[in-house]
């Protein structure tokens, strides 16, 4: 049986639909920095995501191969996921999708190294003739955090903001929003496949106890 992070951290995956408060390790990711809305149909953003599954394929289907990886065990791909912010624009402005910035991630497990990730790129850059060189192996440590699950459009996260920023102030904490903690977003449904009202989507922000 394959190990699935979903599964086996629920804290981080499976959080109900009220705000709760929780701490978030440091991970690895692999991720892809871009700009626009990312509902445009030949946009970066839907680039990017065609990008981090070519490396996420090669390195979970790495032990077929010559590349062995120390400490490898076989795994589902964690969800796609994604950081957003605009400049000088404190959350998210939702009717200016166009100046959004994002860095597109997917969790990396513990055992993959920097050097598997490079291996992992070159491999991919090889057998499917592609430029990876836009993925990046990026560490985040997230820390504090409120976070709650959303169901339905994306365009109805406001609503779900509102509860976590209410419940983080009723429980002595403040929004800790900065140049390198963002508005979180974590995909457990694909968009593609699944029926707009039901779609499942975690909403993570930082946050940091009130003075």
């Amino acid at each position: 049986m394959s190990f699935d992070y979903k599964k086996e951290y629920k804290e981080f995956y499976m959080p109900k639909n009220k705000p709760d408060i929780v701490e978030i390790p440091k991970m690895n990711y692999i991720a892809v920095r871009g700009n626009g809305n990312p509902n445009e149909e030949n946009g970066e953003y839907k680039a990017t995501i065609g990008l981090l599954y070519g490396i996420a394929f090669t390195i979970k289907m790495s032990y077929k191969g010559t590349h062995k990886i120390e400490g490898f065990f076989e795994y589902v791909v964690p969800p796609l996921e994604g950081l957003w912010w605009q400049e000088n624009t404190q959350g998210i402005d939702y009717n200016r999708k166009e100046d959004m910035r994002f860095i597109s991630m997917i969790r990396l497990p513990d055992f993959v190294m920097k050097e598997d990730f490079d291996w992992a790129v070159q491999e991919a850059t090889k057998k499917k003739k592609q430029d990876f060189s836009k993925v990046e192996f990026f560490p985040y440590d997230e820390g504090l955090c409120v976070q709650c699950m959303h169901i339905g459009s994306y365009d109805d996260e406001p609503a779900t903001v509102d509860l976590m920023h209410s419940y983080i102030k009723e429980n002595g904490y403040v929004l800790d929003i900065t140049d390198t903690r963002h508005h979180h977003e974590i995909y457990l449904s694909d968009p593609r496949k699944c029926d707009v009202s039901r779609l499942k989507t975690i909403v993570r922000h930082p946050i940091r106890k009130a003075k």
